[in-house]
């Protein structure tokens, strides 16, 4: 995590043995995407929609809006509480995949916007991880759902 002016920004990275093109997919494509991530979702990401997620365990959900969508190299998204986040995809050689998930634009006093920039970059990592072993090996591991089991309305 880094502050610039007193604003965090988060970061989660993760190699990716698939191609860019199945990585890319997989978070623009709300049909792979509910396999690591949200339970449901209004929509494939296209440039310039507003997407509704839902993560049902939580009864949670958040209204995505899609600021940049360039193919196979960035996917940038604001949430309704103003902050960003933003994939980068990187092609290697291998025919492996290099994501970078950045997070920023947090808001409230300095306390709660570094608690939740912590928590993003874990909940991030998670879900690189769960990406990982979904894309590389076919194994849905639950990690969101399992994440916080006592919040999980479905118990």
């Amino acid at each position: 995590m880094t502050t610039d002016n007193r604003m965090p920004t988060v970061k989660a990275e993760m190699l990716i043995r698939k191609s860019v093109e199945a990585v890319f997919e997989a978070f623009i494509n709300p049909e792979v995407t509910t396999r690591f991530w949200f339970t449901k979702s209004s929509g494939r990401l296209e440039a310039g929609s507003k997407i509704r997620w839902e993560w049902e365990m939580y009864g949670a959900a958040d209204e995505v809006q899609v600021l940049v969508l360039e193919k196979n190299r960035k996917l940038r998204i604001r949430w309704t509480d103003r902050s960003e986040t933003e994939w980068r995809f990187v092609d290697r050689a291998d025919r492996t995949t290099y994501v970078t998930i950045t997070t920023s634009g947090y808001e409230g006093d300095e306390e709660s916007r570094v608690n939740r920039a912590i928590d993003d970059m874990g909940g991030y990592t998670i879900v690189l991880c769960g990406l990982k072993a979904y894309l590389e090996h076919g194994v849905v591991l639950n990690l969101v759902a399992d994440k916080a089991p006592d919040l999980n309305v479905n118990r």
